[in-house]
């Protein structure tokens, strides 16, 4: 019995300790930087308080997971798991386990504590599904002007070229 409370001090330690060596970050995304006061120490993931989620991508943790908008990312947090873990009695939410999730890429800069995430692909289906060319006008072989808007509701094709 007395090895089993041996056990359980060394774990609340080292729990602790992972607290108390917190470090700070900074995280770029959609052309903002964010500084981020505390970090729980990983070698390889981003875990920050669920506040500072909201600040660095607008995801925000409710009950049934992280949610944008209408999106929402079922995280467990009644336990530890893959996206969030409780030490200290503060939760930690991993923001690279959701960019996984959404298949968003990521860069980091461990010695500088830089974090740099790329579009999510869900913006850039958005984009794409709402995009509209804008309209153009152009001579054709024969001379007859020509407008992008002429050809609208049908597939186009455009090519183009140049000499340089």
């Amino acid at each position: 019995m007395k090895s089993y409370k041996n056990i359980g001090l060394v774990l609340n330690a080292l729990l602790f300790s992972s607290v108390a060596n917190a470090q700070s970050a900074v995280v770029l995304y959609n052309e903002r930087v964010t500084e981020v006061d505390q970090t729980l120490p990983d070698a390889t993931e981003l875990w920050v308080k669920p506040e500072d989620l909201t600040r660095i991508n607008d995801f925000v943790l409710k009950p049934q997971g992280a949610c944008l908008d209408e999106l929402c990312i079922p995280v467990l947090q009644d336990r530890d798991s893959d996206m969030f873990v409780t030490r200290s009695n503060q939760g930690w939410f991993n923001v690279t386990g959701l960019a996984d999730k959404l298949q968003q890429a990521y860069m980091t800069d461990y010695g500088d504590g830089v974090w740099s995430f790329g579009t999510m692909p869900l913006e850039r289906q958005s984009f794409f599904n709402a995009g509209e060319a804008p309209d153009f006008e152009l001579p054709d072989r024969d001379g007859n002007i020509v407008r992008l808007s002429d050809f609208r509701g049908k597939k186009v094709l455009l090519l183009t070229w140049a000499s340089w």
